[in-house]
């Protein structure tokens, strides 16, 4: 798939989004900075999520099947700096994106709950990152 094909497949999955949440974006009014951190925030998570179930259910086991041991420890080992960056990038931004649209002192229990989950998953992966695959395969 060339680029051009990626960029309409994000433009179409955007504007479906806009269909099911048309005030995502909205234009008046004064509410514009949260809007757009709500919508960050889904894309980031989205992003997060989709890397996560790609990488687990279809990427990983299609490489195990298909490839020699010796290649599919190679490849792992070249992919999941990378993987574990994106995911640790898209949690951080989830993270400042619900906080900002959440403050802390007036938010309610349940989101109080919500972004300590999303800073306990962001602590994963960043460990994940920085301490379980600090060496070089």
């Amino acid at each position: 798939m060339g680029w051009a094909a990626r960029f309409l497949t994000a433009a179409a999955f955007l504007a479906a989004g806009l269909l099911f949440a048309p005030d995502a974006l909205r234009l008046g009014g004064g509410g514009n900075a949260a809007a757009a951190a709500r919508l960050v925030h889904l894309l980031a998570f989205a992003t997060a999520w989709g890397a996560g179930l790609w990488v687990t259910f279809v990427g990983g086991i299609v490489m195990f099947k298909y490839l020699p041991r010796h290649q599919f420890g190679s490849l792992q080992g070249k992919m999941f700096p990378a993987y574990f960056t994106l995911i640790s990038v898209c949690s951080a931004i989830s993270v400042a994106a619900f906080a900002y649209v959440h403050p802390w002192k007036t938010s309610s229990t349940i989101e109080l709950y919500q972004l300590g989950f999303l800073l306990s998953a962001l602590g994963c992966n960043l460990s994940n990152l920085l301490v379980l695959h600090t060496y070089d395969c």
